[in-house]
């Protein structure tokens, strides 16, 4: 268990060698322990927000290494308390000499996140905002980034906060009536409190619906490739990713697994997933590879179905029976008619029969993977697919599976506070639903959450942050 009054220290950057590597001090006694290994100007006597040039020195007297300790002072630090971070070289015997020395004069090593979590203690960020550093940290593409950034500033948090606030005037209003209840008072007109509600279901069902798209900028846009053998899946990936990633050949079967990789189109991060050819076959290896395709199928957010121009138009009745039906409603269907370039390309027939099979409306690209024809344009189609180009600036993303919970629970019981003052049901069971409602909104910024969920939580973020 964490103690929130000792000093902790940990390196905030990355583990191994490099010009710089910082240490991060936190405590009321932070500046104090590093004065006492610190030969320069005494830190004790420096202003907040200001960079001092010395030499750590143990105890001993012998220099570890020239370093810069840039001061700030509680309150107005990361975590709310005094922070010391000193700049040394990189080298590891360094960082290891200058965490063991600061362990030695009173500090204790940070546990995993345990700086983020005395700033959302100590106030200085509430937990949604606190989850967002670890997703600034983590983010691999611009829009991933663009989106931690926003709630690390606390755009999502304001929303939640407006959400609550209208949550506790509708409370208020129907708690009122209750302790009025003899005199019959009517503190708001029950049309009124409606119209509220409806608007906060709105909104709250809005920012649960955004999930999907977040989570797959967050993570990677999942795009499933397939197709049958030999239709160029394997190519069309090593010319989406830039380098020879699978195995090609003309051999039937070849890729017999899912291999994966991830590239940042434009600003947003895809996730690529080569599978097993779509055929009949004994082979037992092989079949469980297509067992997997039609498994990451379903996982897919976008589905780029490959068709070999040459193959026939059996071929394609073949992989449309197989892949059609694992489709839903909100994956998108891409088409990529491969090998044009091939003077045996039957296009026109190809695409009649497609417009035959396919009832909804599909994206149909001509490529060519081996010379890399149409490869821009099936990127910029991709990206057009993935929804987010779509996304207006400052729009508000959830892209955490917690909040995502938490805002369907709201959802729910605002729901049925709706359903009861449509059907005119006493104060105090909406009132219980309004409470659910602000429950579960509370769980997402800490106001209302338990040591466990806590723990988890920043767990996951690594020792220096």
């Amino acid at each position: 268990m964490m103690l929130q009054d000792d000093t902790i220290c940990a390196i905030s950057t990355p583990h191994g060698v490099g010009g710089i590597a910082v240490a991060r001090v936190s405590g009321a006694d932070a500046i104090t322990i590093v004065d006492r290994v610190w030969q320069g100007k005494p830190l004790s006597d420096a202003t907040s927000h200001s960079a001092h040039l010395g030499t750590i020195v143990d105890e001993r007297g012998d220099a570890i290494d020239q370093a810069v300790a840039t001061i700030f002072r509680a309150p107005r630090s990361f975590t709310g308390e005094n922070v010391v971070e000193i700049a040394v070289h990189g080298s590891r015997w360094v960082q290891r000499e200058l965490i063991n020395l600061l362990i030695r004069q009173g500090c204790r090593i940070a546990a995993a996140g345990e700086f983020t979590r005395r700033a959302f203690a100590n106030g200085r960020m509430d937990l949604a905002e606190a989850e967002a550093v670890a997703d600034v940290i983590a983010s691999s593409s611009r829009a991933a980034h663009r989106i931690a950034m926003s709630q690390m500033r606390g755009d999502f948090s304001n929303r939640l906060s407006s959400l609550h606030d209208q949550l506790l005037e509708l409370a208020s209003l129907l708690e009122l009536e209750l302790d009025f209840s003899e005199e019959e008072v009517e503190f708001a007109s029950r049309e009124k409190l409606l119209t509220l509600a409806q608007e906060i279901h709105t909104v709250v069902s809005h920012l649960a619906s955004t999930f999907a798209t977040g989570a797959a900028i967050k993570d990677g846009v999942p795009v499933a490739i397939v197709g049958e053998t030999n239709a160029g899946k394997s190519t069309l990936l090593n010319q989406l990713l830039h380098e020879e990633r699978a195995i090609v050949s003309d051999i039937h079967g070849t890729t017999r697994d899912t291999i994966e990789d991830t590239i940042e189109i434009g600003d947003t991060l895809f996730r690529f997933i080569d599978t097993a050819g779509l055929r009949e076959t004994t082979d037992t290896i092989e079949a469980l590879g297509i067992e997997r395709t039609l498994q990451k199928i379903t996982d897919a957010r976008i589905v780029l179905w490959v068709i070999d121009a040459t193959a026939g138009i059996d071929a394609i009745n073949r992989a449309s029976q197989r892949v059609l039906p694992q489709l839903t409603e909100e994956q998108i269907l891409v088409i990529a008619i491969n090998k044009t370039d091939n003077p045996d390309a039957d296009i026109i027939n190809i695409e009649n029969s497609l417009r035959d099979i396919i009832t909804t409306t599909t994206e149909i690209i001509h490529i060519s993977a081996r010379q890399g024809t149409g490869i821009e344009q099936l990127e910029a189609l991709l990206v057009k697919a993935s929804g987010t180009a779509d996304i207006a600036p400052g729009e508000i993303m959830v892209t955490n599976a917690r909040h995502y919970e938490a805002l369907t629970h709201a959802a729910d019981s605002i729901a049925r506070a709706i359903d009861g003052l449509s059907m005119g049901l006493s104060g105090d069971f909406i009132a219980q639903d309004i409470r659910e409602t602000l429950h579960h909104l509370g769980e997402i910024t800490g106001t209302i959450t338990s040591q466990d969920i806590l723990t988890t939580i920043f767990s996951r973020f690594c020792i220096g942050k």
